[in-house]
């Protein structure tokens, strides 16, 4: 059978080892092909292959679920539930996306961008069929780096409270996330893969038992149970850990062996209650570059499979905000000793690597633990020390609580910066950093600054480490600069809630926020052509707002234009509203944002054209707005 027949899991019912073997080796192959041609995440999904294959041989997936922690590991899952013909498509618009969604494919069962959720979600669907009186079997699949995370533990908790619920969760152990994983947990289940394989220890004893008097060959039950026994102390007892949590453990197994495989899932279908399979993989098995550079190979550009390089663009790009962000604050610390960057098992998408290659000593990864994260950062400040937490702007959601309690309540001085605000683009709506500028701008003493270019982003980077009188906020985008001269010493910070005037005219206002500053400036250009002359400001600050420079400059002008890149609901364009509306100045406003809809995967330039962000259609949308007689500029 190949692998393009494969369009129902239960396919795999009756195949042998050999023939799963061979669509192990086809998955990978397009697996590796279609992601060195359009890009996307690669190690995770090649080392699931086997586990998937035998997963799934021992389930009838029109009944039973499986849950996957984090969707960019489940490409094997995609190819063998009828994407296969699709896959080419992988992370495009319109196209098969790059994590799990329910909307997709009904053998998609819960939708999952961020890591530590599988377990939670299965539990409940356990407990559902449970009360329904169903009987189909729950799987949650979960990294090892997932577990760092203190939901999954919340839920293994909670799980091992239910000993009549049948619940299996497999454990893949690959000691990575995206980076090496951090915390005692990981390194507990290390202790598990670095010991004496446990095979050799049970051929040992088995042989011993056989020279002993009346045993020869035969084994009685006591005589095994001892040799179990015998086993356990020989091993770490991280087994014993999830037993006393109320599971039935089982490995670690070889996740490349689908013989092992298939015979331990089989074993554990017939466990009742909640039941945990440990899986040793490799994470990129099968493709030699990616298993020896795990962090690099993690998610790839397009690259040259044979020599697993990027392929080189066709004109040198501006540095991307992560490297001038990473620059920047290496720079500050190396001068500064009480700067301490602070990650969430995401060093090298926001730099900090870095900050660790050159001064970890001024270097925190927690795991994947944004509120532990945020909780730890105001600890350090409670001491003196300046923590800046590097947290991508929608995984920054997960902390929202104690950013609340723990920070603003107290107003304590912690530094957020907000990688990949706006627009990602491929990842789609479970990585948009849509939100941020709407759930913090309600907090009370929180401060929001927002980079016009990568320049300006220096400038806000030491605004933020000279901020003390509470918390504040630093949002920048995905992607490259514009290319303007970068700072390299006497960096200074900008006034807080001071925004400045980039072009002056007398028929609107336009008022541009962060990465959409640029836009508004080529936006007002066209304008100009058709005889509308605008003001352009940079805001600077959503929080608190430059309302000294903005509240008369709209009541001169009389017609007021507001560009953000996120959620219009309740964001910049909202404030702009709110402050005009308090100071009785009543104007006409435009807000041009993200509208209230999921935005979906693409290339970012893709999706600001879908919603009308790019310069043409905003000119065109001012024009509609406040000038509807004049000709259209955009088709």
């Amino acid at each position: 059978m190949h692998l393009s027949e494969v369009t129902h899991p239960n396919q795999l019912h009756g195949l042998s080892i050999h023939q799963l073997k061979q669509i192990a080796r086809q998955i990978r192959e397009k697996h590796l092909q279609t992601v060195a041609t359009s890009g996307g995440h690669l190690g995770p999904g090649l080392g699931v292959v086997e586990l998937t294959l035998g997963l799934y041989q021992t389930l009838d997936l029109d009944r039973d679920k499986v849950i996957w922690d984090v969707g960019h590991q489940a490409y094997p899952h995609k190819l063998i539930t009828g994407r296969y013909s699709r896959f080419h498509t992988l992370r495009q618009k319109d196209g098969v996306a790059g994590y799990l969604k329910r909307c997709e494919n009904k053998f998609d069962h819960f939708g999952a961008g961020h890591a530590s959720t599988s377990i939670s979600a299965a539990l409940g669907m356990a407990l559902a069929r449970d009360m329904k009186g169903d009987n189909f079997k729950v799987v949650a699949v979960i990294g090892d780096g997932a577990m760092t995370g203190g939901m999954a533990l919340e839920a293994i908790n909670h799980a091992g409270h239910l000993p009549k619920t049948n619940l299996l969760v497999v454990l893949n152990d690959n000691e990575m996330s995206i980076s090496p994983n951090v915390g005692a947990i990981p390194r507990y289940l290390n202790k598990m893969r670095l010991s004496p394989p446990v095979q050799f220890i049970t051929d040992n004893l088995e042989e011993q038992f056989k020279h002993l008097p009346f045993v020869g060959d035969s084994f009685s039950p006591e005589l095994a149970r001892i040799k179990e026994g015998m086993k356990r102390l020989a091993v770490p007892k991280v087994g014993a850990v999830f037993e006393e949590l109320g599971f039935t453990y089982m490995g670690p197994v070889d996740g490349h062996n689908l013989e092992e495989l298939i015979a331990t899932f089989k074993e554990a279908h017939q466990h009742s209650g909640p039941v945990l399979v440990h899986v040793a993989t490799v994470k990129g098995k099968g493709y030699e570059l990616a298993e020896q550079d795990q962090v690099g190979y993690h998610a790839q550009s397009p690259f040259n499979l044979a020599t697993g390089k990027p392929i080189p663009s066709n004109k040198p790009k501006p540095p991307a905000y992560s490297k001038v962000f990473a620059h920047t604050l290496v720079k500050l610390a190396e001068n500064n000793p009480k700067i301490v960057g602070i990650t969430a098992a995401m060093a090298t998408g926001t730099g900090l690597d870095k900050l660790h290659a050159k001064l970890p000593k001024q270097y925190i990864d927690v795991g994947i633990a944004e509120q532990h994260a945020v909780t730890l950062a105001a600890g350090l400040t409670c001491e003196g020390i300046r923590p800046v937490v590097a947290i991508y702007s929608t995984f920054l959601q997960r902390a929202f609580d104690q950013i609340i309690h723990d920070v603003c309540i107290q107003n304590l001085p912690v530094f957020f910066c907000m990688d990949r605000a706006g627009i990602v683009g491929a990842d789609g709506p479970t990585h948009q950093g849509m939100y941020d500028i709407s759930y913090l701008r309600c907090i009370p003493n929180m401060v929001l600054m927002a980079p016009k270019d990568e320049a300006e982003l220096q400038q806000m980077l030491v605004t933020g480490i000279n901020y003390t009188d509470g918390p504040i906020a630093l949002r920048y985008p995905r992607g490259n600069g514009y290319g303007v001269p970068l700072m390299e010493e006497g960096w200074e910070g900008l006034p807080i809630g001071k925004a400045e005037i980039l072009r002056q005219g007398d028929d609107v206002l336009i008022l541009g926020y962060g990465s959409m500053v640029y836009p508004s400036m080529q936006a007002a250009e066209i304008l100009s052509e058709y005889g509308i002359e605008a003001t352009v400001i940079n805001a600077r600050f959503a929080k608190p707002l430059d309302t000294e420079l903005i509240l008369p400059l709209a009541k001169q002008i009389g017609r007021v234009v507001t560009l953000e890149e996120g959620c219009i609901m309740g964001g910049f364009g909202s404030a702009v509203v709110e402050s005009l509306m308090d100071n009785d100045v009543v104007v006409p406003v435009k807000r041009i944002g993200v509208p209230d809809i999921l935005v979906d995967h693409a290339e970012p330039k893709e999706s600001f054209a879908q919603l009308g962000l790019t310069p043409p259609q905003i000119a065109e949308r001012v024009r509609n707005a406040f000038f509807s007689k004049q000709p259209s500029v955009v088709s």
